[in-house]
This record gives C-alpha cells, structure tokens and sequence, in this order.
C-alpha cells in the first residue's frame, strides 16, 4: 500500500495536474521515513497532518510570507493528498492549502499566494470581507462568491468594480476574464452594486410597495434636450418581441463579445439592456436614457451633445453595434467572395448566407437579417454579375412626381405697384431660359439678393423656402445720348434702408426693409452722380414726398465704394446703390397682394407602401460616383443594377427615405404613404425558390411605427405602437397612449415601419 502512494506521488507529479496541496515539509520527510521502514508500529509514526508551521497564527491560517518550496514545504499531487488524508487525517480547523496551476507565458507555475482581495456592497464600503482567489479564476467566480458571501438573491441585477485606489475604480464587465488578465492584485476592493434588486423579496420596502406597477413596457423615454430621433427608435426595438425577451432574460450575459475589434466591448449592449429593463419593470411612468446617450456618444461622436439628428443614422449605428457586441463568433475567418457565373440562385444565396453566417451569428442577424439578390449588368460587353448581400433594413425610395408646384413674386416694370404673390404648377425640370429675355429670377434674403439665377438652370435648385422674385427689368436713361457700340448695360441693385437715430447721441444707423429692385442702365453712364439722380426719380416715383435723403454705393468695375451709410450687398461683385428714408411708412412696395392662383389648394399625393417596394426593386443606373469594376472589360462601368428580395427576417423594418439630398437641394417628401396595418404581403416580390420548405416568411404584422414631423431643421420624431390582438394604434411618446381602430395607417409622417412575421 504505501509504496503505492510514493508511485502516485512521483507520476502525477510528471504530470503536473492544475491542482496541488501543499504540505509542511517536516511531516513529509517523517512520513517517507516511516514508508521506507515498513514497520507499523515504527516510532517515526507521523500522525495527523500537521501545516503549523506554515501559518503566521492559527486564527486567520495566513500563510508565512516567502517561503520556500522544498525549504517549508513541498507540492502534493491531488490524488497523493486525497490518499493521505484519509489515512491521516488532519488537524482539527485546518484547511486544506489548495493551490492551482497558472499558465504563465512560456511557463506553468503553482501560486503559491493567491490573490487576497477585499469584497464588499456599495451601500457597506466600511465593512469589507478578505477572500483569497487564484489567479486563474474567473470574474464570476468571485461574483458568485460574493452573492453567496453577502446573501445576494439570484434574481438580483448587479455589477462589479475594480477599486485600486481611492479615485481610480474600473467595471468588471467581462465575466470570464481571469483575474490575472483583468489585472486584480491583492490589496484591491471589489465592489459590488446592485441595479436592479429583487423586490418582491423586499417586503419591508415601503418605497417599492409604493412604486407604481403599471403595464410592462408602457413606459416613456425623457427628452435629453433634442433627443426624440434617440427615444422614438428605443421604443420601437423596444415592442419587437424576440429582442425584449433575450434582453429581459439575461441571453446577453453568456454572449457578449469583448474581443471584438469591431464592438464596443459589450458596453452598447449592457446599455441598452438597462434601458429595456427599466422600461419593462412596470415600475416608471417614463425613464430617463441618460447613460444609453452617454454610451453612444462615447462610440459614436456624431451623437455627442444633445441636437437633432436623424432617427435611422441612430438606428443603424445601434444595430450594428448590438450585432458586435454580442456576435458569437470570436474568430473571423477570411471568406473569398465569389460571383454566381451561372450557378443556380438556390446554390448561390445558400452559399451567401452560409458565409454570412460564419462571420456573423447574433441575436440580431437571427430576427433582422435578411437576403438581396444584387443583378449588375455591364453596358459595354453585357456581363451579367450576381450576388447575394445580407440586410439588417430596407431603406425604400418614395416615388416624386414629375410635376412642381412653385410660389413667386411677381414685380411689374411699374416701380409703384406692388408685388403679386403667384402660386402655378411646372414640370420638375423646367428651366429658367423659357422666361422672357427682359426678367430676372433672383432669391431675395433679409431684404436683399441672394442669388441670381441664369436662364439655363434646372428649378431643381430653388427650395420650397426661397422667396423667389420675378422681375421685369426696369430701364433708365440717364442722360441723353445712346448705348455705346456693343450696347453693354449694367443691371443694378437698388436697396432701401431706413434711418433710425440714436437715443445717446446724434449719429445714426440704418436697416434694410422692404423688396429690393433691379435696374439695368448704360454701363458708360453708371455714374455715382447718375446713381443718386436715378434714385432721386425712383423715390418721387414711389410719391416719397415727405422727408427722405438718398444716398448711393456703386461698383466702379474694380471694387466697391460706398458713398454713404454701407449697403451690405448679398451679390459679389454686383453694382448696387442705397435709398435711404426717414420713415418706412411711405414705401409701397413694402407688401404685396395674392393672385387668386394661392386660393388654390394641392391635394398631397398618396401612394401605397406597395409602389415604395416596387420602385425599389426597379433597374436603375449606377452613378459616376460609384461605377461597378466590369472584370471583363478590365474598366469600371455605369452599370444597370437591380436588386431583388430573396429572404426577409422575423422582424422586418422599412425605412422611407424621406429626405432627399442632391447638388443642389435637400428637403423632407411629405407624400402620404398608406400601410396595411395587418398582413402586409411581399410574396409578389420574393423570387421563388426551387426548395418549397426554405420558403422565408412573406406576410407581415405591423408592431410599431416612428414618424417625423416638421422639416429638416427643426423636425420632432415620435413613435406608435401595436396592440397584439386588435388594430387599435397607440401614441406612445411620453408614456400617455391614445387609440384608434382602423385597417391602414395613412399618414405623411411616417419614417419606420416594424413589422413582425405573421405565423
């Protein structure tokens, strides 16, 4: 028997298990003396199991600083020290001196010391408990302990800081870091602080007996200065089914991804879990997401501060970032694209998607994700490329109609009459040169010119907000005699300004008022002298009897030279002159009449959700800026694309892309867009596939909407939800709800549309 334990002893050792004992090394040698004589009744009998002189005292069995293995003590084999102890036993309220096996770098080493760290609650900094752990633990290890030690339920959420000193703390956030690589050192304090306690186990809690129980996750969001863009997309995630439920139920904590290049450390994901479980509590009539804006701020500094941005720049960046955060593929392997060339699309979409999946694999590629098919053809040798690219949104375009209703001012070739505001209908591309030789179209800002359009130019590049002015140019003879031989005419601005006196002293200022003229002369007869002579007439003109002064600027075809007060021209280089008056009153031009034309109401154009998913799906050109390489001409191509659905996900959301940018404008589409509110059918627009059970869902429920309302700068988004057994739509922006029955929504507002499948 006992020289069976020496070979326990010697082989395991070769071994070197993760688990060692030590033992003091005077009974060892004894208990070898004894092996070796083979007398039972020997004197060197070495008894019960003796570490005495291992400890610094026999009440807190601290072990001895710098001892030394094979001086104080040596290593046992698990399986050598189980054998000892039931033969021996050991002293009474002895422990067992366990020690693990670290695996350091090029090396494997028994620690000898474990880390000592001090535990204790937030609410209890004062009292904290000592507890020895290996460094080879993990962070939940001492989690659990820590619940255990600290009589801390299950279904209580908390959250672990590291405190080196007394202004530096770190949270421990990844829950299968060791605590060497989270780099715990004895000495520490970890603190542990409850977020989310267990209350109905809190019976003596009159606060939270008395904290509001409403309905779960009809909760509003607090507005952060201009953060509605912000609110109005948490709460439509927030009544997507599938994502609430992995969220409430802790799915997150065992897949959060804290390697990846590409998240944020899982603190995007436990960002928004706090958010989803504070809305779904029942315990807030609103919840303010101060540290969710503060987390994506941090990662994504367009949303720094608190102003307006964009709903779907915020819901993109949000699902994209929950994606990284808990993506269960830790590795990313390197996957060569390949295009179909001429493989069946039921092949080639597999293949795709298999691919995809091998990269990405989280709970939002398992309910948003979905499949094109991206058709390029090449218009110089007709190369066909096919390829099949993964969605987490459809962003679908709404059709603009080719038609234009404008607004202008019409000013006559009368200087006395008044401006005649004109409302018409024009095709989008009609441009200026269909306009008479003898009128001008030009943007009047704060009472000046901002800008004067050539006759060539598209409409395009006048917004709905421009004052647009029509202007029959006036023509003034300055003095007798004709145009010079190539009868070159200057059109000059002419300004009116009021003088207004200071109350502290004699000087004066002036302001702008009023629409401003346009005036061609002679350009060999532009004189300052003229100038002031033209304005002369123009005021009598305009029966400006009563005390006025004029004054006149002029450009001399080099630079600009006030004579006067400075008339801050809106034109580069444009000639203007000044007309200054003592009173505005007077001036008749300072309001204009409405043409019976602006009596006239447009009615808002609707169209169907349906037309937005076609005129997605249509062929299109690519634009310079972003050519396709064609690999058989060796060049890049403005090809024709077109894209196709092949699959949709569980949860599908639409986004219409209501704000439309180009060279020249951008401006919000108010076009109403009528939406099924129950079984929204893409069957039509699925490609068939040749495996009738790999069929993707086609019909749809809509679970929760998010409108914009007013413009682009100043607009104010909300959302509205879905009751799950009626089609009542309830206004939930502030955590107050409002209900109407009704088959379609039909609204100009509307920016998203989530929709879950219909099983």
């Amino acid at each position: 028997m006992f020289p069976s334990i020496l070979v326990i002893f010697y082989v395991t050792l070769s071994f070197f298990p993760s688990l060692r004992y030590l033992l003091e090394r005077r009974w060892f040698s004894q208990w070898k003396e004894f092996v070796k004589s083979g007398d039972q009744n020997s004197t060197s009998f070495p008894g019960q199991i003796d570490n005495t002189e291992l400890f610094e005292d026999l009440e807190s069995y601290r072990l001895k600083e710098r001892l030394v293995e094979n001086e104080d003590f040596i290593f046992v084999p698990a399986e050598a020290w189980h054998k000892l102890l039931s033969w021996y036993g050991m002293l009474p309220d002895h422990p067992a001196l366990e020690r693990k096996v670290v695996d350091l770098p090029s090396t494997l080493k028994v620690e000898v010391y474990p880390v000592e760290i001090f535990l204790c609650l937030h609410t209890d900094m004062e009292s904290p408990i000592l507890a020895q752990f290996s460094r080879v633990d993990t962070i939940d290890t001492i989690q659990k302990f820590m619940r255990l030690q600290l009589g801390i339920l299950d279904c209580a959420e908390t959250r672990l800081w590291m405190k080196s000193s007394d202004t530096s703390c770190e949270r421990l956030r990844n829950m299968q870091l060791t605590v060497l690589d989270a780099g715990l050192s004895s000495g520490m304090l970890v603190v542990k602080k409850l977020t989310v306690p267990c209350f109905f186990d809190r019976r003596n809690s009159m606060d939270e007996h008395d904290s509001y129980r409403g309905q779960p996750g009809v909760c509003g969001l607090t507005n952060l200065g201009n953060t509605c863009f912000m609110n109005s997309a948490l709460q439509c995630l927030s009544n997507i089914p599938p994502l609430t439920e992995y969220f409430l139920k802790n799915a997150y904590l065992e897949e959060l991804n804290f390697t990846n290049p590409l998240g944020m450390k899982g603190e995007i994901a436990e960002a928004y879990a706090d958010v989803i479980k504070q809305m779904w509590s029942g315990r807030h009539y609103a919840v303010v997401p101060h540290f969710f804006k503060t987390k994506v701020g941090h990662f994504a500094s367009q949303f720094l501060g608190y102003q307006q941005h964009d709903s779907q720049e915020l819901l993109s960046f949000l699902l994209d970032g929950l994606h990284e955060d808990l993506n269960r593929v830790k590795n990313k392997e390197y996957i060569e694209l390949r295009d179909a060339d001429g493989r069946p699309d039921q092949e080639v979409a597999e293949e795709a998607w298999r691919n995809h999946r091998r990269r990405n694999d989280s709970v939002i590629v398992d309910t948003f994700h979905g499949l094109f098919k991206s058709t390029l053809v090449c218009p110089e040798c007709g190369k066909v490329s096919v390829t099949f690219d993964p969605f987490c949104y459809l962003s679908v375009p709404l059709p603009v109609s080719k038609e234009r209703v404008m607004e202008i001012f019409f000013v006559s070739l009368d200087p006395a009459a008044k401006p005649v505001q004109v409302r018409f209908s024009c095709f989008l591309y009609f441009i200026c040169f269909q306009l008479s030789s003898i009128m001008v179209v030009a943007d009047v800002f704060n009472h000046r010119f901002y800008k004067i359009y050539h006759m060539d130019e598209s409409l395009n590049c006048i917004l709905d907000r421009d004052d647009i002015f029509f202007s029959v140019l006036c023509r003034y003879e300055l003095s007798s005699g004709s145009l010079d031989e190539e009868g070159e005419e200057v059109v000059l601005a002419l300004y009116l300004r009021e003088r207004s006196h200071y109350s502290s002293s004699s000087s004066y200022g002036t302001s702008l008022f009023g629409h401003p003229l346009l005036i061609s002369v002679p350009r060999n007869k532009c004189t300052q002298e003229a100038c002031i002579t033209m304005s002369f007439c123009i005021v009598y003109s305009l029966h400006f009897a009563l005390n006025f002064d004029v004054k006149a600027s002029m450009w001399n075809g080099a630079n600009q030279a006030d004579a006067g007060n400075s008339v801050e021209n809106g034109l580069e280089g444009m000639p203007y002159a000044g007309v200054i008056v003592k009173n505005k009153m007077f001036f008749l031009l300072q309001k204009y009449v409405k043409d019976k034309s602006m009596d006239f109401t447009l009615k808002p154009s609707l169209i169907e959700l349906q037309q937005c998913i076609e005129l997605f799906t249509t062929v299109e050109v690519l634009e310079e800026e972003n050519p396709w390489y064609c690999p058989t001409c060796k060049k890049h191509q403005l090809a024709t694309k077109k894209l196709d659905l092949w699959s949709l996900p569980e949860v599908l959301i639409i986004h219409l892309k209501r704000f439309s940018y180009t060279k020249y404008a951008r401006e919000k589409l108010d076009t109403i867009v009528e939406f099924p509110i129950r079984d929204l059918d893409f069957s039509r627009y699925l490609l068939k596939k040749t495996v009738p059970q790999d069929e993707p869902p086609s019909r749809y429920d809509l679970i929760a909407v998010s409108n914009h309302y007013g413009g682009l700068r100043d607009g104010h988004c909300e959302y509205l939800y879905f009751l799950e057994h009626n089609d009542d739509l309830t206004q939930s922006p502030t955590g107050q709800t409002s209900a109407r029955s009704q088959d379609y929504g039909r609204t100009r507002h509307t920016y998203h549309l989530c929709c879950q499948a219909a099983h």
